[in-house]
């Protein structure tokens, strides 16, 4: 298993993460890796891609996003396996322009001139309230790395400037990319016994950390979303910023300008998240890596309201995250 040092030589100046503050896991990799195949009963052992996602999810959104209690479940008990829970397969969100897109620049300006107040833009409080749903980190791989499983999560996370508070996480039900991989888990889940033992606790309490509003102005927010590093690397770094901070009026109007300014993105128009909510979207394809990276704003305030990875060849789901609400309060769930 690949280190976070490791890793980081590994990437060099391309690792969007250099300069993230690391802390100490609070739940190890193989921990986590050992949950999962045990929750899914896999006949032959799983084998876990070793992508950069899985390696830092343990130290870095405990602190950051608050996504790493992804296998824990509320209550203390052991979640459904995919054999009394099937799950689902997941279908790639349908784009209002799928063949030749346009350039999302234009649309993306007109955008941030229009766009209006959120709701929490009149709100006030102590903490930062998001309530997310992943998917996708970690994946299960099979032996042959044809068939994959995650099982989806939400993620309640309340966290002060300094960086203490609470994350609660849930897990959900299995989630596959294709048809082919949940057929897969299905037969293979029958030849081992049930998950026991006692899970990790659900409700995480968060250490301190200081946490910086974002900056509005134009070169900062540069910066702060690495797009000298492309727009696969800034869709990520959008994704994070709208995950850890409450994000205001006009820093989402500058976020929405600097990702004009940014290289290969192409414009989607409408489109449905998986909330069921309307959005308007933007895709990066890199072609180099065979993956697509998708985000969808909130056509009336700005707001982010997903942030999706799909492999090209064949298109399919690699990981979601979808943003179900923001708020400012003073209490903690």
């Amino acid at each position: 298993m690949f280190g976070v040092e490791r890793t980081r030589t590994l990437l060099g100046p391309a690792d969007p993460a250099r300069t993230a503050e690391v802390g100490p896991p609070l739940v190890s990799a193989r921990e986590l890796i050992d949950r999962v195949g045990a929750t899914a009963m896999v006949a032959q052992r799983p084998r876990v891609r070793p992508t950069r996602r899985l390696v830092l999810t343990a130290g870095t959104l405990a602190v950051a996003a608050g996504a790493v209690a992804v296998l824990q479940p509320f209550g203390g008990t052991t979640p459904d396996t995919p054999e009394s829970a099937p799950g689902t397969v997941l279908v790639p969100v349908a784009y209002q322009f799928d063949a030749d897109p346009p350039a999302a620049g234009p649309q993306l300006r007109l955008l941030a001139e229009k766009i209006k107040d959120a709701g929490y833009d009149h709100q006030s409080g102590r903490y930062m309230y998001h309530h997310t749903k992943l998917w996708g980190d970690p994946v299960i791989t099979s032996a042959d790395g044809r068939h994959h499983v995650a099982f989806a999560s939400e993620t309640k996370i309340w966290q002060a400037a300094d960086g203490t508070g609470n994350q609660a996480s849930l897990q959900l039900e299995a989630q596959y990319p294709d048809q082919e991989s949940r057929d897969y888990w299905q037969r293979e889940s029958a030849a081992r016994p049930a998950a026991t033992g006692t899970p990790a606790p659900s409700v995480i309490p968060l250490p301190p950390r200081e946490l910086r509003p974002p900056s509005a102005v134009p070169s900062e927010l540069r910066e702060l979303l690495k797009v000298e590093h492309g727009a696969g690397a800034a869709s990520k770094e959008v994704s994070t910023l709208y995950g850890r901070y409450v994000v205001p009026r006009v820093t989402r109007a500058a976020v929405l300008r600097v990702l004009a300014d940014v290289p290969g993105y192409r414009w989607r128009g409408q489109v449905t998240d998986r909330a069921g909510r309307n959005g308007v979207a933007v895709t990066f394809d890199d072609r180099e890596h065979d993956a697509q990276s998708l985000l969808i704003f909130d056509p009336e305030t700005g707001e982010l309201l997903a942030h999706e990875r799909l492999t090209l060849s064949p298109v399919r789901i690699s990981s979601y995250k979808v943003i179900l609400d923001t708020a400012w309060t003073d209490r903690v769930g």
